[in-house]
């Protein structure tokens, strides 16, 4: 494969791992109240500022992910952000029948969401970023 191809696909699959956390951040941010009580139903502490936190990070390591800035370091910050939300609200053995099947799909998931993470945080952002243009 040639370099530009391989250019290009590094970019593709940075937009396309950007767009569960921008998509995520945004509805959290649209309807606030809703996220706050669902942190809070985790048993989460201060729900309201879990809830900003999570929306930072979403959106800014989205964003973040996109532009190829401190790719490595944000996709390790996506990595231990999707590893504790998975930890927490996708424990698929302690749901019912009616539930088990989603929350394992969540699960899983988000198990894949992490792979890919840990190839951008192994590999960098590529050609088509920030961080290749200040190198």
């Amino acid at each position: 494969m040639n370099s530009s191809a391989q250019a290009t696909m590094f970019l593709a699959s940075r937009i396309l791992l950007s767009l569960l956390f921008i998509v995520s951040g945004a509805r959290a941010a649209m309807f606030f109240p809703g996220s706050a009580a669902y942190f809070a139903s985790l048993g989460f502490p201060a729900p309201e500022a879990t809830a900003v936190l999570a929306i930072l990070i979403e959106l800014g390591g989205g964003l973040l992910l996109v532009a190829g800035w401190k790719t490595r370091w944000v996709a390790w910050l996506l990595v231990a952000f999707v590893a504790i939300a998975t930890a927490t609200a996708h424990r698929f053995w302690e749901f019912d029948a009616a539930q088990f099947n989603n929350q394992l799909n969540h699960f899983l998931k988000n198990l894949a969401v992490i792979g890919g993470l840990l190839y951008v945080a192994a590999q960098g952002a590529g050609r088509f970023s920030i961080d290749a243009r200040r190198s």
